[in-house]
């Protein structure tokens, strides 16, 4: 049985290294802060875009997770550096906890608010006035594990297409800063 299947797009990028969307299916661990925060979570689609393109590998059931978290590794030595997330918190912890590695990521694409909060993807693409390109979820991840698990395939690889669609352009219209120190802390 196949592990995965993987989508590539010929999409404008002049980005120095790898702009990284994780999709994930589980609940928060609300009882924890930090790394832990994220640890049931289960990725379920790696997309990234380089200056090759966009590509984006995917689980279908849940019966692949294993495999395809088996696969991660390798993928993501191969890819260039930088690593930019919209969320590095999110990324590097959901890796760390279904990977057993640590991952840094060097580039923070989401905006630090003077409260110390973040901002949300959609807050940053509506500042931006940034394209929707066809998000079925409008960037609402909470969207995305129900539509996973009920098959809807088409929609998730839009809003992961969409997703890293925006933070391109979110880098290039605004740039990054360095991600807040992260503590890697297993359960």
């Amino acid at each position: 049985m196949k592990a995965r299947t993987i989508i590539k797009e010929n999409a404008a990028s002049n980005i120095d290294g790898t702009i990284i969307d994780l999709e994930t299916i589980g609940e928060f661990a609300r009882e924890y802060d930090g790394s832990r925060f994220y640890s049931q979570l289960r990725p379920v689609f790696f997309g990234y875009m380089t200056k090759a393109g966009l590509t984006i590998i995917c689980t279908e059931r849940e019966s692949q997770i294993e495999r395809f978290l088996s696969d991660l590794p390798q993928i993501i030595s191969d890819l260039p550096r930088p690593f930019y997330s919209f969320n590095t918190g999110f990324e590097m912890s959901v890796l760390f906890h279904n990977l057993g590695e640590k991952i840094f990521f060097d580039r923070e694409l989401q905006k630090e608010k003077p409260d110390g909060k973040h901002e949300s993807k959609r807050e940053a693409v509506k500042e931006l006035k940034l394209d929707n390109y066809n998000d079925p979820f409008y960037d609402d991840g909470g969207l995305f594990p129900p539509n996973w698990k009920n098959g809807n395939m088409p929609d998730c690889i839009a809003h992961n297409r969409a997703d890293l669609l925006k933070e391109r352009d979110i880098l290039l219209k605004r740039g990054f800063r360095k991600p807040e120190e992260l503590h890697f802390v297993e359960l």
